[in-house]
């Protein structure tokens, strides 16, 4: 197996942290490059002082930086953006600034030495369409611009844009992957990431909130899942110029997956639900349902989740035991 010299941008970040370990694992090298608005130097605690990983707290804009490290670098992974439907609906500004320019920079400095770069979107770019489950080829139905939620969807698919268009207008290697609520170990709710503010109120004993009635439905998918897709494509030649979904297919409404970790904690707390307009904001619209067609990157790499969500739910919570 090659040692690669891998740079990740966001790299601090839940699951940015999850895909070093994966590397250093691989006896690659890893440059993380983080800001720190987002994601934790915590997360990345573990991996100081090794020999093969190197750590920048500075943000994208620094192009002269930037351009050093993708150069050292033989492949790229670009994570950093703004996460989380909280941050989202507060922050729309961040949002859309932050995820259009950040791409261009990291693209724009790639594709001088073609240096592959995985770009990481989302299933936000489905919107409202109601054709599930949703496959990379099909229709996406964004709300009214007014709404201030889909200023993400929009933001990630300028990103998913422009990597297809350095593809084909450059053939520079991009890979595109939308991500399917990804969860695990590590990852905090501090901007509005469900299962874990589900963990920690069963945990602290307090009401666990579910927001709208709960009949809404998600897939979850264990980062250590994700993880092994993103390395597989963006070293497989074949996946160059492809969008790609990575997720589990095992649907559950929101109210379920709330009783379930109550009953998993051994918690005695009570489940109540709160409006979208008081949760959001007035006037707040979220999907019904959201599950990913995986046909592709199963064709292309053989890839499919292995781990269920039971388990994705008890590393959740031993997680947050271990943290206190």
């Amino acid at each position: 197996m090659q040692s690669m010299r891998n740079f990740i941008t966001g790299g601090a970040g839940f699951i940015g942290s999850h895909l070093t370990r994966a590397l250093l694992e691989r006896g690659d090298e890893v440059t993380v490059l983080d800001d720190l608005s987002t994601g934790s130097a915590d997360n990345l605690a573990a991996f100081k002082g090794h020999p093969r990983f190197r750590y920048h707290v500075d943000t994208f804009t620094n192009v002269p930086l930037m351009g050093e490290l993708v150069d050292q670098a033989d492949l790229v992974y670009h994570l950093a953006a703004a996460v989380g439907v909280r941050l989202i609906v507060e922050s729309p500004v961040r949002t859309i600034e932050s995820n259009v320019r950040g791409t261009e920079i990291v693209l724009m400095l790639a594709v001088k030495k073609k240096k592959p770069t995985f770009i990481a979107s989302t299933s936000e770019v489905y919107g409202k369409s109601a054709d599930v489950p949703f496959r990379e080829d099909g229709d996406l139905v964004l709300g009214p611009s007014s709404k201030g939620r889909w200023s993400y969807a929009c933001s990630k698919l300028i990103d998913e844009f422009l990597a297809l268009a350095y593809w084909k207008e450059k053939r520079h290697p991009t890979v595109v992957a939308r991500l399917f609520n990804t969860v695990g170990p590590g990852q905090t709710g501090r901007y509005g990431m469900v299962l874990p503010t589900f963990v920690q109120q069963a945990l602290a004993g307090k009401p666990i909130t579910v927001f709208g009635d709960g009949t809404q439905t998600r897939c979850f998918t264990h980062v250590s899942d994700v993880v092994r897709a993103m390395v597989a494509l963006l070293r497989d030649e074949r996946a160059y110029g492809g969008v790609y979904n990575l997720g589990n297919a095992h649907e559950i409404s929101i109210r379920t997956l709330a009783e379930q970790v109550k009953a998993m904690t051994g918690s005695a707390s009570e489940i109540a639900t709160i409006p979208y307009a008081q949760a959001y904001e007035e006037g707040f619209e979220d999907m019904p349902r959201r599950v990913p067609d995986t046909t592709r990157v199963r064709s292309l790499i053989g890839w499919k989740p292995e781990l269920d969500l039971e388990r994705i739910i008890q590393d959740v919570i031993d997680d947050f035991r271990k943290r206190g």
